[in-house]
């Protein structure tokens, strides 16, 4: 191994024979690190291509998109122009990512970050790539060339006194010290230079879609990127997590940070859209909306590790959303807060050619009685473990709720994973139950009114009671997916922790048991069985099967699936939606939120519960 392979490796990194093995112009989703401010999100690939950046916002219409397009999506590389080895690693407890390139002839550095201020966010994007070299003499390349923005606009290079790039509406500086003479192309820019040491070289995209773009100095860049750093720093601190995989879950809490639009408070799913559930499929939607089922789980992972301003910001935002149409709830809203609209099929070939890459998603207007559970946990959960104090607009909203749950939980639904077909899905009536139970809490604490108390209570107890008769498989001696089936649920893992029946019950004992049975390969789960030839293991199930064992009272073998599903994790700690069991490789869109707040679940139940 050489000097700097060992100096590698004592920093945390793990070395590559070479640069990324593209597949027709794809790398594998697992070699994507995530980068971010709390506003845009960037996928920097192990060749150290920024294959995807949606600015100014998340949910934008992306600058690169060669994730799903290598040749029309627009992309931003920095590499060596000879062979070469790279490593990567985030800098400690940060989002900024840090790539080492090695050659015959020397080494360099390359530190990505998406920059913010000295008093938080920037009022714009600004992609930062600082090149450190080593030692010895590296010959680098780089080009900045953007995609169609999903079909609205051509890119146009201008070549002033500053690079300039023009993308509709979107107006890209392109900063440039020490890193060659900035070559103008058709829509694109590119360069090249010996990365020496003593010299320090610096490239960054400003960005705006508003009017003029401001065009900082290569000084001013860098004494960002070293705010940006310093901030997630600061932010780490604030994490008091002393359990097991402290790593891990601080990673995942960063991804959940870094998801977390700070503008408003609300979640995105997952900072990209359309990678496949299954390569050469079509399940590929758009998840850089806020779910609130998903919402609900984030708050109480951060309540868990404590992060209580995360908490207030994201629980004002959801109340915000739902307020305009409630008593109905959307699956998701935007993150901007407003109601989402149905999406569009873009003519990007698509991950692998997994077609169609979809801007949008059509599930918005699915009915799912689970979403009215999941609202009432988190509010409960902020109440009863953080202290907020619900005011009287609020508690009219949630009471309007409850109600409506009970005229509405006899009704068949989509359910949780957003099927079509419309059934008496099991885990959608145990989420209309722990909506009647949380708002019955909630009036307990003087939160709500209390007038539809006596109704709540009696539809509380005919959901119980339709449950235990419907939902309960004689054949399998366990709760099934819809009411009449045979069929596993892997949320059914869920059971325990929505307070509808004790972790120790026998029933979900053997619950657990039918769902690893039919379900499981390995420490990784499928949702069930109709989705078993249509998509990869989903990681989040996993997680929860963590959380399920430990409450069943199974700590071993709880730690067991701990060990096995964390293994999966990528070389940065990240995860995606899925995963094949059959070779490992990531599917579905990353980083996603559902997966990384089920192991800081999983995580804090092994510490609560004393299981390493």
């Amino acid at each position: 191994m050489s000097a700097e392979a060992d100096r590698g490796a004592a920093r945390g990194e793990r070395p590559r024979r070479g640069p990324a093995v593209r597949d027709a112009g794809f790398v594998p989703i697992e070699d994507y690190g995530v980068i971010g401010d709390g506003q845009s999100a960037a996928l920097v690939a192990c060749d150290g291509s920024v294959d995807w950046w949606t600015a100014p916002a998340m949910d934008s219409p992306p600058l690169f998109a060669a994730v799903l397009d290598p040749a029309a999506g627009g992309r931003f590389t920095l590499e060596p122009a000879v062979p070469y080895q790279a490593s990567r690693r985030y800098l400690p407890h940060t989002n900024v990512l840090e790539t080492t390139f090695s050659t015959r002839d020397g080494a360099v550095r390359v530190i990505d970050s998406v920059n913010q201020g000295v008093n938080g966010l920037l009022a714009w994007p600004e992609l930062s790539r600082e090149i450190q070299p080593q030692h010895g003499e590296v010959p680098m390349r780089w080009r900045v060339a953007p995609g169609s923005r999903f079909d609205t606009a051509r890119a146009r290079a201008r070549h002033g006194d500053v690079p300039l790039l023009h993308c509709g509406e979107l107006m890209a500086a392109l900063v440039v010290e020490h890193a060659g003479e900035p070559r103008p192309g058709p829509g694109e820019f590119s360069g090249e230079f010996v990365a020496r040491p003593g010299t320090n070289a610096l490239l960054a995209l400003v960005l705006d879609d508003r009017g003029p773009v401001v065009v900082p100095s290569p000084g001013t860049v860098r004494r960002r990127r070293e705010l940006t750093e310093s901030a997630w720093r600061t932010w780490c601190d604030t994490i008091p997590y002393d359990g097991p995989d402290r790593e891990l879950v601080e990673r995942s809490a960063l991804a959940l940070k870094l998801l977390t639009y700070a503008p408003t408070g609300a979640m995105a799913a997952a900072a990209t859209t359309s990678l496949p559930e299954r390569i050469g499929g079509d399940r590929n939607y758009d998840y850089r909306y806020c779910w609130i089922r998903d919402t609900s789980f984030v708050l109480e992972s951060f309540i868990q590790l404590g992060l209580m301003q995360e908490v207030q910001a994201t629980l004002t935002w959801m109340l915000n959303a739902i307020a305009p149409t409630a008593p109905e709830i959307h699956p998701f809203y935007t993150l901007h807060g407003s109601a989402a609209e149905d999406g569009d099929e873009l003519s990007l070939r698509g991950y692998r050619d997994s077609a169609p890459v979809r801007h949008g998603n059509s599930a918005v207007d699915q009915p799912q009685w689970g979403n009215y559970g999941d609202l009432l946990e988190c509010v409960w959960l902020a109440v009863d473990r953080s202290g907020t104090q619900l005011d009287a607009d609020s508690g009219q909203l949630l009471s309007g709720l409850a109600d409506r749950v009970c005229e509405i939980w006899t009704e068949p639904d989509c359910g949780i994973w957003e099927l079509e077909t419309r059934r008496h899905n099991t885990f959608s009536k145990v989420g209309c139950w722990v909506t009647l139970d949380r708002i019955l809490r909630l009036a307990d604490r003087g939160q709500v009114p209390a007038r539809g108390r006596d109704r709540w209570q009696r539809e509380r107890a005919a959901i119980r009671d339709w449950i235990d008769r419907k939902c309960w498989s004689q054949a399998k001696r366990a709760y099934t997916a819809w009411a009449g089936s045979d069929e596993p649920d892997a949320a059914l893992l869920l059971l325990a922790r929505t307070g509808f029946i004790e972790g120790r019950d026998p029933r979900f004992g053997r619950t657990v048991d039918a769902i690893r049975s039919e379900l499981a390969e390995g420490p990784l789960l499928y949702r069930d069985t109709m989705l078993r030839k249509q998509e990869g293991a989903f990681v989040a199930c996993s997680f929860w099967l963590v959380d399920a064992l430990v409450r069943n009272g199974r700590p071993a073998e709880a730690t067991e699936v701990w060990r096995g599903i964390t293994a999966h994790a990528s070389e940065l700690g990240l995860f995606s939606e899925e995963i094949d069991p059959a070779t490992g490789a990531f599917l579905g869109n990353v980083p996603q939120g559902l997966s990384h707040l089920s192991l800081i679940s999983a995580a804090c139940q092994l510490h609560d519960f004393g299981a390493s």
